[in-house]
């Protein structure tokens, strides 16, 4: 069993939670922190398990500087990486997204597809992952890059408290004539997957999808969001086309509805899992996608 695992990134949504929940099962956890300059003074030679959560967050309202994502996810991570490779520590975990893969996806996104990333946060996600992967690496030693799709869980901020607030108020979802299938990442699955790889001594190195077992219409969505707060869902079949005028005009308007926020509300983009289950020999995760959606959207409801 692995025993001393570094986390960069503890201080975040992801890294508390596994933080946490590593530590309850018995694993000794070293908070590692590359804000720091001097952060390589404090790099543990002797741990077990890197996991690399820090890195600089999609930002969907395009105000950062391109220049930020290369800094924080590409080059610092490439500066770890190189830490690993001349220590004696055996595995690096390297949190990576599937936006390093694709921004939007016909199908089911799987880990063989080519690489198209169209922001710089995807971009820079890929170039580090480019970097680790071709390395030589000494033997003994294994690299998992992990593309996990949108992760939510209590106490996580983001689109999900957004649709929450639409449901709470007790308005009709008005995008109900878009019909979609997305893939989510409840923190518990998350946490479960990389305790198993952990455990698990014989894992091959490469890129592995973390999503959750099933894909959800944003209509199923509201449905669950509905159940956790004990409330009939209410739908409004706007024509798709008085839509999608409404959103072009909110381009020219600055409107809250525009055409960006609207593909990000209607479009699919579903993942595949079935490559980390199956090197695991897993048949289905602990908690389905509708268990963890309730769970988050139920701890919108103590935060108030």
């Amino acid at each position: 069993m692995v025993e001393k695992i570094i986390i960069t990134g503890s201080s975040g949504f992801v890294g508390k939670n596994l933080s946490v929940f590593l530590q309850h099962i018995g694993y000794e956890i070293h908070s590692l922190s590359l804000r720091k300059e001097n952060w390589k003074t404090h790099f543990p030679k002797s741990a077990d398990a890197i996991i690399h959560l820090a890195g600089k967050a999609h930002d969907t309202k395009n105000t950062s500087n391109p220049d930020e994502y290369y800094k924080v996810n590409r080059d610092l991570t490439i500066a770890l990486f190189d830490e690993f490779l001349n220590s004696e520590i055996k595995e690096f975990f390297y949190f990576s997204s599937v936006k390093a893969a694709a921004d939007s996806v016909s199908g089911i996104l799987t880990e063989d597809e080519k690489a198209n990333p169209m922001t710089h946060y995807g971009k820079s996600k890929i170039e580090a992952e480019e970097y680790i992967l071709n390395q030589n690496l000494p033997e003994g030693k294994k690299v998992y890059i992990i593309r996990p799709c949108m992760i939510h869980g209590p106490g996580n901020k983001g689109n999900l408290n957004l649709l929450y607030k639409i449901v709470e108020k007790g308005l009709p979802w008005p995008l109900a004539s878009f019909h979609n299938q997305r893939s989510f990442l409840g923190i518990d699955n998350l946490n479960y997957l990389i305790h198993q790889m952990l455990l698990k001594q014989d894992l091959p190195s490469g890129i592995y999808n973390f999503a959750d077992d099933k894909a959800l219409s944003t209509n199923e969505l509201i449905e669950t969001i509905n159940t956790a707060l004990d409330k009939k869902a209410k739908f409004w079949n706007i024509s798709k086309s008085l839509l999608e005028k409404t959103a072009f005009l909110g381009d020219k308007l600055k409107l809250p509805i525009d055409s960006e926020r609207l593909k990000k509300l209607t479009e699919s983009y579903m993942v595949s899992n079935q490559k980390i289950k199956a090197a695991l020999g897993i048949e289905k995760l602990p908690f389905s996608a509708e268990e963890g959606l309730i769970k988050t959207s139920k701890s919108f409801q103590k935060e108030k």
